[in-house]
């Protein structure tokens, strides 16, 4: 069998963390076992999809990597193929028109609400052998439903929930086609998976409801359904279903609040999959290891600590050259010429061991970027105690003549330390403020080196006048 899977979301809001799972595991699948991954958008609901939302989708799939190796295919674009079929089932009589009124459709479910019995259609319009259908009403345009069968049940193994057995008796015919034409989700859903030759169905558990019909459809057609993993739900930090409304962060949330890409993935990858204890990994080993034996059954819970966590383990194991080129767009964001100053991949090298986000690389780089402080007499005697002075007039002069490296000046403190009888914070703390105006940076010995030997002599120089 050749591997095809797909993402089909609706263009309806922002794409978050949840959304983007049902994503990565098909690609996964797709990947791992040497198949095909397709992005199919749903836009079938006109009033509420909208072009920002594609986007969003498009834009957070690259950013994470997801290749596609079809898509995106928009439903939209379909409509003349959903008609052919529903044409075609009319003619075969696998579906029918019903002219059951809107008002009429409601009332029947509000008799059946208070007769305590499951809101359904009474297959009022559904022709059967010998059966006299009602007189057609004039100037109502029908709907059109699909003849469900009726008795027996519809059961599928789900690659994560295992068997699931539906009862045809608690399906109603479904409506494949609104009155203006238009298709429905849950049949154009059936036409993608059949055109597409999808094997695969990798998707929230909130689409378990929607798979007995889904695979009535498929099998009235012909076709043979695909494999069904239904993936269960992701729960907010509080415990409640992820959505906007509970405040999820979308994708482009992430980006702008300096995570990186292949943090998310490893994060999003272990929020219901794992592989033994593994909590750190590449995009590679993940789709070695992935399969969908190993997908979770309970609902897995969004962890913002896990996460920035994570981002942590990345940001300090990515090469400096490559954080630089990610943090520069950030540092631009605060106004730092990345281009005068210091060299910026030396800055953040210096930086990213203590750094959560790509932002916070960027505000402690603001540092190295401002010009030589301005003290005031009365901030140098706060600040600088006289009777460190001679040791800072000594330190100055060894500098001049040390080689500008992160050893040299950690020996050349040893040095002066040890000359003056003094301890590392007493000198150390002058030093920084001569240098930045504050007492808070990184190590000293490598802060002078990223500054570099001629500014931190005129900057040491201008605090003792």
């Amino acid at each position: 069998m050749h591997i095809r899977t797909r993402f089909a979301p609706s263009p309806t809001g922002f794409i978050h963390l949840g959304n983007l799972r049902s994503a990565l595991y098909p690609w996964a699948f797709a990947r791992h076992n040497n198949g095909d991954f397709i992005l199919r958008i749903e836009d079938t609901d006109l009033e509420r999809s909208t072009q920002e939302a594609v986007d969003v989708i498009i834009e957070g799939m690259a950013w994470l990597g997801l290749d596609l190796d079809e898509g995106p295919i928009y439903q939209m674009q379909r409509i003349d193929r959903y008609r052919e079929v529903v044409k075609q089932m009319l003619d075969s009589g696998l579906a029918y028109p019903c002219y059951m009124s809107e008002d009429a459709l409601n009332k029947l479910r509000d008799e059946q609400m208070a007769n305590k019995e499951k809101p359904r259609y009474n297959g009022l319009w559904r022709p059967e052998e010998g059966k006299i259908l009602p007189a057609i009403p004039e100037g109502v345009e029908p709907v059109i439903r699909f003849k469900n069968p009726i008795g027996g049940s519809v059961i599928w193994q789900d690659a994560v929930k295992g068997q699931i057995e539906i009862s045809n008796d608690e399906l109603d015919d479904l409506v494949i086609a609104r009155p203006d034409g238009t298709p429905t989700y849950n049949f154009c859903v059936v036409i993608d998976d059949l055109d597409m030759n999808i094997t695969h169905v990798i998707r929230g558990d909130d689409h378990v409801n929607n798979t007995p019909r889904q695979i009535n459809i498929m099998r009235a057609l012909g076709g043979t359904p695909p494999v069904y993993a239904h993936l269960p739900t992701v729960l907010n930090d509080t415990g409640e279903k992820m959505s906007k409304r509970n405040g999820a962060m979308s994708v482009r949330d992430y980006q702008k609040a300096g995570y990186l890409p292949e943090a998310i993935l490893n994060y999003l990858a272990r929020l219901g999959w794992s592989h033994g204890d593994a909590e750190v990994f590449t995009k590679e080993q993940f789709v070695n290891w992935f399969d969908l034996d190993n997908l979770g059954r309970s609902p897995a819970q969004h962890n913002p600590e896990k996460l920035l966590w994570l981002n942590h383990q990345y940001i300090q194991n990515t090469n400096a050259e490559e954080l630089a080129k990610a943090t520069k767009p950030f540092a631009h964001e605060l106004g730092i010429d990345t281009e005068k100053g210091p060299d910026f991949t030396q800055v953040v090298a210096l930086l990213k061991d203590r750094a959560n986000t790509l932002i916070e690389i960027a505000q402690g780089s603001k540092l190295f970027y401002l010009p030589a402080p301005a003290h005031s007499a009365a901030q140098i005697a706060e600040n600088i105690p006289q009777a460190i002075v001679p040791a800072l007039k000594e330190l100055i002069e060894t500098i001049k003549i040390t080689d500008p490296s992160k050893e040299a000046y950690g020996a050349v403190f040893k040095q002066v330390l040890a000359n003056h009888q003094i301890k590392m914070p007493a000198l150390a703390m002058p030093v920084r403020y001569a240098l930045f105006a504050t007492t808070q940076t990184p190590a000293i010995d490598s802060v002078l080196v990223v500054l570099g030997k001629e500014e931190v002599l005129k900057r040491l120089s201008a605090a003792l006048i």
